[in-house]
């Protein structure tokens, strides 16, 4: 799903505030606004406690703001509508974590082709020589039928990212999907990342304390005390 105006998110005046306790409440996020372009390669950085996670999950469809708008691949958010927030998630966004999350019980193969399942497509030939060549360009080709267990953190989170990408969406989220790896294998992850973005044009918004894979970002966006400080791109 390709947004024509150019931009697969646009965040105007995003504002969250949680309560903590009657009458107080305590606001995370202060206006924000942001635009990531389609295939953009994008790093969020900033301290901890400084709203990351929350803008995160509120660009994932996770949670709704507390004021302000977003829109995924040029439609507008409706936070109301659950039918048209699965529907929007599921064709526009991918997800990858610092836990991959796969499911223990099935196979890489299966895991890359849950999206599919629960978004009602089913287990088609199709479907399964997609998650097949995802599973090989990640570098696991013939592992289609091993379970989690059966592979290494890297090996694992390379699932993960396959599994992001079962749906083709415009834009991945990425949470820390580096920070439980070794430094190569870091290193390698971003690589992956970095190859996919290139390949197929799709958006990627990394968080992360990487110092050092955020520099091989096109884009730094720093966050802190719930506002964005900074919006530095490469040159």
């Amino acid at each position: 799903m390709t947004a024509a105006s150019g931009n697969v998110l646009r965040l105007a005046g995003i504002r969250k505030s949680y309560n903590i306790g009657k009458p107080v409440e305590a606001e995370i996020l202060h206006g924000i606004d942001l635009t990531v372009g389609n295939g953009e390669f994008t790093a969020l950085i900033g301290p901890s406690g400084s709203g990351k996670s929350t803008l995160l999950n509120i660009i994932g469809l996770l949670e709704a703001p507390t004021a302000g708008t977003v829109e995924i691949a040029g439609q507008p958010v409706s936070y109301s509508d659950d039918d048209n927030l699965t529907r929007l998630r599921a064709a526009s966004l991918g997800f990858v974590f610092q836990f991959h999350h796969l499911l223990p019980a099935f196979s890489a193969l299966e895991n890359i082709l849950m999206p599919q399942l629960v978004n009602g497509q089913g287990s088609t030939a199709e479907t399964r020589a997609h998650a097949q060549a995802l599973l090989a360009s990640v570098g696991l080709a013939g592992a289609e039928n091993k379970k989690p267990s059966e592979l290494s953190g890297g090996m694992q989170q390379r699932v993960a990212i396959a599994r992001a990408l079962s749906m083709k969406p415009a834009l991945v989220l990425a949470d820390e999907p580096t920070g439980n790896l070794d430094t190569k294998t870091a290193a390698d992850i971003f690589v992956m990342l970095r190859k996919f973005n290139q390949d197929f044009g799709t958006a990627f918004l990394i968080v992360t304390h990487d110092a050092h894979l955020a520099t091989t970002c096109d884009r730094q966006v720093t966050l802190a005390d719930g506002q964005i400080v900074a919006d530095k791109r490469r040159s």
